[in-house]
């Protein structure tokens, strides 16, 4: 069996303006046999992909399908708007909704976000993609909000954007499906979720892979004298001796008593 087959490469799908180079550089120093494939992907493809079998995994926007998929939630991003950069929004450093009310905002066929109802005045067409939005923002007919990555994904030099304070967020999941949920899967997880080198939690070892399940051996001292049936300090009912100042010292008590004692025990006295 070739390499190729006894270690097929890990496929990750990914969404415009996720980010997976740290887990990407993690995998590859922890697994060098392996090798990780990035597929960047249009959102709407990202699950047909997984679908089919052609990615094991991918970072991806919620919500997705959890009747097929499962996902964990990475990190909630930003959402800005992007205007012209001598646009007059531009002389606040952040804004909200009301701000955009008298705006035309696009809304792409690709938009990440489920607006119940799309702010700001409507445009004259639905643009077939971000980056097809954000020319026509650069012409000066219209604004668009998006997260700030595809903000900086998408930079030009003649617009700029402002952080939208009550606009809703787009938060970027790790999702597979849940009926392939393998090994290497299972080992993307680790990563993401910060898992260290040697742990196996949620997996089989590998031949060679510690468990770290061996049985300490116990330390002499408090653990082996309580197995010998000695008292624990502190607690219990002492016998046998008396405490002094909460110490049991094994002697009698010396007083007065005692003292009484010793004379009347000495030399008898001679007879006149």
């Amino acid at each position: 069996m070739t390499d190729a087959q006894e270690n097929p490469p890990f496929r990750l799908a990914y969404v415009p303006g996720a980010t997976p180079a740290k887990w990407v550089r993690i995998w590859n120093e922890r697994f060098p046999e392996s090798p990780l494939t990035l597929l960047q992907v249009a959102p709407p493809e990202a699950a047909d992909l997984m679908r089919a079998g052609e990615a094991d995994a991918g970072l991806v926007r919620l919500p997705v399908d959890r009747t097929f998929f499962s996902a964990i939630p990475l990190y909630a991003e930003t959402t800005v708007v992007i205007v012209p950069k001598d646009h007059v929004i531009t002389a606040a450093d952040e804004v909200t909704l009301a701000d955009l009310a008298d705006e035309v905002l696009f809304h792409p066929l690709d938009d990440v976000f489920d607006w119940d109802a799309p702010p700001g005045e409507p445009a004259f067409e639905r643009p077939a993609t971000t980056p097809d939005a954000i020319e026509l923002v650069a012409a000066g007919v219209g604004l668009l909000i998006v997260p700030q990555s595809l903000a900086r994904l998408h930079h030009r030099r003649d617009l700029t954007y402002r952080p939208v304070i009550d606009a809703p967020q787009s938060q970027v999941a790790l999702s597979w499906p849940e009926e392939a949920t393998t090994d290497r899967v299972d080992d993307f997880i680790g990563i993401v979720r910060g898992r260290t080198v040697n742990s196996t939690r949620g997996r089989t070892p590998q031949q060679g892979e510690g468990t770290r399940q061996e049985k300490r051996p116990e330390r002499a001292g408090g653990t082996a004298r309580q197995k010998q049936g000695a008292p624990k300090s502190g607690g219990g009912k002492q016998t046998g001796a008396k405490q002094t100042g909460g110490k049991s010292s094994g002697r009698p008590a010396r007083g007065r008593g005692a003292s009484a004692g010793a004379a009347k025990r000495g030399k008898p006295r001679r007879k006149s």
